[in-house]
């Protein structure tokens, strides 16, 4: 019999979820903001195709090969502020100063040099991401050890992140009004700025404002220049370790394939609603771009994350999760015979129903990561937030950078070229075709893979009761 008093401890104020959110805001914001900006760099700065794809995926790959080794720095950080908080104060300074610069991009300069500077500055910037997000994801992980405890903080914090694509889709508006800024690229350099400063306060409130213990006489793998071969080694054994969990693997897999099925075909939301709705009149089209973005995270803030809350508690979250991902199928079924050309309005019907797979991926997924978290702790005595939470944002990460590749692939594959005023004839239909159907088998195949995921509520009640009595026996 499970001592659901014991279990069912350590909730966390509502001001420390706020905290904990805040970063998160930031941590979307970043990705939202960056997805509308890489598009002046072929529309307006002049970047060919070949560019903008190294641009989108060899950072990404960088920040992917980083985060694991931040994970492992992160869990094995000895310090009296604990594990996380100096490593989040450092990389939110380093995130924003970077962002600000690397969009300082002038027209007047050469393709190829402002293709390197962004491409560097690039690198900085995605440096500063690790640094500050492999620990605030695990600074989570660790808030709390109560199974549904864990899904209202991620519930919140998503909640507040989900802001951040309910704002970046108006840029488009502001960015292309000559009453605002005479072009997009003067716009891409001030605004910049703005979410820059804004996005280096967010990140920096769960450092100041969500304490940790020290960690001073913790025994942590050391940290040392005459051990880096050491620790390098166990980064890699560590990485093993986590793939074995089958529970986490699973959660890794179905976490790519929702989200890199979805994000391989985002930006064609943009063109399907411009040249299939429009018939290529961007200026027909005004708002509707951007309300298309914008109405779908204002249902994922506001209907989804307290929907998929609530039948986490009462189904489980697994079932909750395929459930989620059932409803997003029939949203991308209405997609295709809601986008209606001279009636735009009937594509706000469907967004309810499509905003349930991503809404409800990362509010799921995360809480049922820190639930295997416990697990390996069980299994091998260690408190490894940091490298599981690296592990799982790094296939998140990979998944960006492959969907990148993809959506250029698909738009060569039907004959898209968004340079050009006129398509070819079954261009739009070729995008319309994958960007229902793709979506489709990304989400059926994680449904499939997450099928007889095992850790209930029950078994994850027996795991932390197991870890507190180890924890009140004498050593």
């Amino acid at each position: 019999m499970i001592n659901n008093t014991l279990v069912s401890k350590n909730k966390v104020p509502f001001s420390q979820k706020i905290a904990f959110g805040i970063g998160m805001l930031a941590n979307q914001m970043f990705p939202a903001v960056l997805g509308i900006f890489m598009v002046v760099l072929v529309q307006d700065l002049g970047f060919p195709g070949w560019m903008w794809g190294i641009l989108f995926f060899l950072p990404r790959v960088f920040d992917a090969i980083t985060d694991p080794i931040m994970g492992f720095i992160s869990d094995n950080t000895k310090s009296r502020w604990g594990r996380r908080r100096q490593y989040i104060f450092l990389g939110a300074i380093i995130m924003g100063i970077a962002f600000i610069i690397m969009w300082q991009l002038y027209k007047e300069n050469s393709i190829e040099y402002n293709f390197i500077y962004f491409l560097l500055w690039s690198f900085v910037f995605y440096l500063g991401l690790t640094i500050f997000s492999v620990p605030y994801v695990a600074m989570g992980y660790e808030m709390s050890t109560d199974f549904h405890e864990r899904t209202n903080i991620m519930a919140v914090a998503q909640w507040i992140g989900q802001w951040a694509w309910v704002i970046a889709p108006w840029f488009w508006v502001v960015m292309y009004d000559k009453g605002w800024f005479e072009s997009a690229e003067v716009a891409t350099r001030e605004l910049a700025l703005w979410v820059g400063i804004a996005c280096m306060i967010f990140a920096v409130v769960p450092a100041i404002f969500l304490k940790s213990k020290s960690t001073i006489d913790a025994d942590y793998s050391p940290l040392t220049v005459k051990n880096i071969g050491g620790s390098l080694k166990e980064i890699l054994q560590n990485f093993i370790e986590a793939f074995k969990s089958v529970p986490f693997r699973k959660l890794c897999i179905a976490t790519f394939l929702v989200f890199n099925a979805f994000n391989t075909i985002a930006t064609f939301s943009f063109f399907i609603v411009v040249y299939h709705l429009f018939n290529g009149n961007v200026e027909a089209a005004g708002i509707w771009p951007t309300l298309f973005g914008s109405i779908g995270a204002l249902a994922t803030t506001f209907l989804v994350i307290p929907i998929v809350t609530r039948m986490s508690k009462k189904m489980g979250k697994k079932k909750a999760f395929i459930f989620s991902q059932g409803i997003s199928i029939l949203g991308y079924i209405l997609l295709w015979f809601l986008f209606i050309p001279g009636k735009p309005y009937m594509f706000i019907w469907a967004l309810p129903f499509f905003s349930f797979g991503i809404g409800s991926l990362f509010t799921l997924m995360m809480s049922m990561t820190a639930d295997v978290i416990d697990l390996d702790e069980l299994n091998t005595g260690k408190r490894r937030e940091g490298v599981y939470g690296a592990i799982y944002w790094w296939m998140v990460k990979v998944g960006f950078a492959i969907a990148g590749l993809l959506s250029g692939v698909i738009m060569s594959l039907v004959g898209f070229d968004p340079t050009e005023a006129t398509q070819p004839e079954g261009a739009i239909t070729g995008l319309r075709i994958f960007y229902s159907g793709f979506p489709i088998l990304g989400t059926l195949g994680a449904i499939y893979v997450m099928r007889n995921y095992d850790v209930s509520e029950k078994r994850a009640m027996e795991i932390r009761a197991k870890l507190d009595k180890r924890k009140n026996e004498p050593a």
